[in-house]
């Protein structure tokens, strides 16, 4: 099934759930939304997959460039095949939720009037989606600082709203960088194409450690015990998500590229450090305060503090450039659905 669209595959899966009451308002803006970022999130990993993952009945439609997997190779050698099945993962995601949405009567994300962005024109890509993309994955701006954020045993983001969090990778936070071969131009120096991997590589775990806080976030305002159960059962698989990503980024090789096109620079700097902040093994979250100081230090996600979860996911997603080009329709559209999220009151209609 092509992402994001509707169709009677999908229509005729909903039918058949099981009928039950219909969803308070409030429930279905909490699937609505995250079915929304499901399905940017699958565009996106569609265009990862076509260059640089693995083409299949699963995830079909791209060709590969094997020059970008191999320099994704460098991070693991089974990239591929993890990017294949984050793929898979993401579409079957927003095809649940907006199944079930439908099975209750209540209206889908629909984001297919908003494919309107180029995408990469290299060798790989799917050609009949050129021009048809919802993301923009070649200006991004990318945060870095969940890095030391799950490393820091003293600091928690929703107990010190202030803290800084130092970055794995400034550079990347600066500045535009795109994530995958723009054209088969940038495939041509090694060394700016293990840049464009690593850009990749880094781009991966930001985006699942986002989810992996909202998924807990909305959570907490579900009134229905089966709404309550989708996002608690889709939220962990995204957490299992971030952990592979972020393991897989600490092995990016250590460089310094400058774009041909931009002329901006990024740095990747050696993480194989001593420093507990920095060190690119520790991959399990460090213990951190959890919602007061007078409690135990304890092993979580975070943030996970509810007020404002999703404004402030779409403004993260916002931030990192990947929707530049996109019409004010689409905010529009996605700011709505982000609003209603956040005004869901548990037991409220």
């Amino acid at each position: 099934m092509g992402a994001g669209t509707i169709g009677v595959g999908l229509l005729g899966s909903a039918r058949a759930a099981e009928e039950s009451l219909s969803l308070t308002s409030g429930d279905a803006a909490l699937l609505r939304f995250p079915a929304a970022l499901e399905l940017i999130e699958a565009d996106f990993w569609i265009q990862y997959n076509e260059l640089g993952g693995i083409q299949d009945s699963e995830v079909p439609g791209g060709t590969g460039n094997p020059d970008y997997t191999e320099a994704l190779a460098a991070l693991d050698e089974d990239m591929d095949q993890y990017i294949h099945d984050n793929t898979d993962d993401e579409i079957t995601h927003h095809t649940f939720l907006n199944a079930y949405l439908m099975s209750k009567g209540a209206a889908p994300a629909n984001l297919d009037p908003f494919r309107t962005l180029m995408g990469s024109t290299a060798t790989g890509v799917n050609s009949n989606l050129i021009g048809r993309r919802l993301t923009n994955l070649t200006q991004l701006t990318i945060d870095t600082s969940w890095w030391t954020r799950y490393r820091d045993d003293r600091h928690n983001p929703d107990l010190d709203p202030n803290h800084t969090f130092p970055k794995a990778v400034p550079t990347l936070g600066v500045n535009q960088h795109t994530a995958i071969p723009r054209t088969d131009a940038d495939t041509t120096d090694p060394n700016f194409l293990q840049a464009i991997a690593n850009t990749a590589g880094f781009h991966f775990p930001t985006i699942e450690q986002g989810g992996n806080s909202l998924y807990p976030s909305l959570a907490q305002r579900a009134t229905a015990a089966e709404v309550l159960r989708i996002l608690i059962s889709i939220g962990p698989t995204e957490t299992m998500h971030f952990q592979t990503w972020s393991d897989k980024a600490g092995n990016a090789p250590p460089l310094t590229a400058v774009d041909p096109v931009t002329g901006v620079s990024v740095t990747f700097p050696n993480l194989d450090v001593q420093n507990q902040l920095f060190k690119k093994n520790l991959i399990m979250p460090e213990p951190c305060p959890f919602l007061n100081r007078n409690l135990p230090i304890v092993s979580i996600i975070r943030p996970t503090k509810t007020q404002g979860a999703a404004m402030g996911a779409l403004r993260f997603l916002t931030d990192m450039g990947l929707f530049i080009g996109q019409s004010p329709a689409f905010f529009t559209y996605m700011t709505q659905l982000a609003r209603a999220a956040d005004q869901a009151r548990r037991g409220g209609d």
